[in-house]
């Protein structure tokens, strides 16, 4: 099947930006050739290197001097594996240890989002991140979890199995501390897990029908085994199911045993709800194989329809606009259906997604979030982004604080949530400081370019060309010049702040309506 697309579109949708790389690329191989090795990416790491030559600063103080830290510490910290970052934790380990982890991350995610080859499964690993959402600035000790979670769980099965994903992630120390899932026992289960499994990870919210049904059998098509919705009853019935789910974290588990200390998941038998159980009309006979009763809930919620509307839902949301075409979910609701024990099943529902004329006609309908609004005016003003922890706080300050927002939904993902008067304004110093390079970031090898033209209109129109394509239309150009208090028609190579100037114009540039959106 063929598939034609303004390259600009695809990489605006499909990657975070162009950049001239994946332009020249894209336009040598066509963008059908390009999306089919977007989709099946190799499992390393293209920017391994980058992350591992990157520091940032921690220092922290302590009651005895020879405790004291004040070093660039490598981000490559993220690459160990869980149990050596679990020895963070603890009173007698200072807390900046921890946080440090979720910082790491955060700037090897910028890293990516500029420098990878492989952009779409950065975009799709955003995506889920926010699908499957935790807070590591709220909890340190998810802190301590988030490089095996952003490794191990949201990045291995981005383009993946979704049922091995959700299995992935209901196994993961980080979601199992941050939804209490590790303290829930046989006789008082802890129902947070199951709650948002239901309602954000798999059926969604317009499928709870507590409102209408409060009992299981009442619910259209349960006698028949094929409930259309869930009710609170699931939802309690579910977090019986995973009690037991734990990590190694010391915990007692009787007759004076305890459990290591390494962070790594494990089951607990002692801990686990045996008896009888029924979910989503399904009965669960008692005394199941160990996990037995939580795969068998994945199982369900994995494969029920309203779980394939509600994520191909979000997925073409992200994707092509906020009020997608009910036949666009369709068409992806049939592709995840029929593909759902595939091993890319996700590669292949996003696959038909970007096939459809809905998406080729989409350029633009969304607004960056400023995630990728930093990558994307990195890619195409040519910055080659090291991360600071001034570049990282303020993006922490443009609502988008990576791996740090607090309930289980993700960031918002409609336009109107990042146009607020306050959100424009935070967004536009975000595009002034990287285009004077505030936070050391890298400087901007673009303003050169622009700094070589004879007067401040052909400036800005090689600026606008360089950010969009296209010439800058002459009402934008205009604004530009006047904006900055610059004269028509005077001369601006010769001038001793050409370059200063062409680096802010790079950023005005960036700041009009056809470069915010996507």
């Amino acid at each position: 099947m063929s598939f034609e697309v303004d390259p600009r579109t695809a990489l605006n949708k499909l990657a975070f930006g162009p950049s001239d790389p994946d332009l020249a690329t894209i336009r040598k191989m066509g963008t059908g050739a390009w999306l089919a090795q977007q989709l099946k990416p190799p499992p390393e790491d293209d920017c391994r290197d980058a992350i591992n030559a990157t520091r940032l600063r921690l220092k922290y103080s302590s009651k005895t001097p020879e405790a004291e830290v004040d070093e660039d510490r490598p981000i490559s910290v993220i690459f160990r594996p869980i149990e050596e970052h679990w020895k963070t934790v603890g009173k007698e380990v200072p807390g900046q240890e921890r946080s440090f982890l979720r910082t790491a991350v955060a700037a090897a995610t910028l890293i990516r989002a500029v420098h990878s080859r492989w952009q779409l499964r950065e975009v799709l690993v955003d995506f889920w991140h926010n699908h499957f959402n935790v807070n590591a600035v709220g909890d340190q000790l998810v802190a301590v979890a988030l490089p095996t979670y952003d490794s191990d769980v949201i990045r291995r099965h981005a383009l993946g199995n979704f049922r091995e994903m959700l299995e992935a992630v209901a196994t993961s120390a980080a979601m199992l501390i941050y939804l209490n899932g590790r303290s829930s026992r046989g006789g008082a289960a802890n129902e947070n897990y199951g709650r948002e499994l239901f309602e954000l990870h798999t059926l969604g919210r317009p499928a709870y029908l507590n409102a209408l049904y409060n009992k299981w059998r009442e619910v259209p098509g349960a006698l028949q085994g094929h409930p259309e919705g869930y009710i609170d009853q699931d939802v309690y019935e579910a977090a019986r199911a995973f009690t037991g789910w734990t990590i190694e974290d010391g915990a007692g588990i009787g007759a004076g045993r305890h459990l290591p200390v390494t962070g790594k998941f494990t089951y607990v038998e002692t801990f686990h709800d045996n008896y009888q159980k029924r979910v989503l009309a399904t009965e669960f006979d008692p005394y199941q194989p160990p996990m037995a009763d939580g795969r068998r809930v994945l199982d369900l919620v994995a494969d029920h329809p309203a779980t394939a509307r509600f994520v191909c839902g979000k997925l073409c949301r992200r994707l092509v606009s906020d009020n997608p075409d009910p036949a666009l979910v369709n068409a992806a609701v049939k592709v995840w259906s029929e593909e759902r024990r595939k091993p890319d099943q996700i590669a292949r529902t996003v696959e038909a997604i970007v096939r459809s004329d809905a998406f080729r006609r989409s350029g633009g309908a969304k607004v960056k979030r400023p995630l990728e609004l930093y990558a994307s005016f990195a890619r195409a003003a040519t910055i080659p982004v090291t991360p600071t922890l001034g570049l990282l706080g303020e993006l922490d300050g443009s609502g988008q604080r990576l791996f740090g927002w607090g309930p289980p939904t993700g960031h918002p993902d409609d336009n109107d949530y990042w146009l607020s008067s306050n959100m424009m304004r935070r967004r536009w110093e975000l595009l002034l400081g990287l285009s004077n390079d505030v936070w050391k970031a890298g400087p901007t090898h673009a303003a050169t370019a622009v700094a070589d033209k004879a007067t401040a209109e052909e400036a800005v129109s090689v600026a606008h060309h360089r950010l969009l394509g296209v010439e800058a239309p002459p009402p934008v150009a205009r604004a530009i010049v006047d904006g900055m208090g610059l004269k028509p028609g005077m001369p601006f190579d010769t001038r001793k702040d050409a370059l200063p100037l062409s680096r802010q114009i790079l950023a005005y540039c960036a700041m009009t309506p056809a470069f915010q959106v996507r």
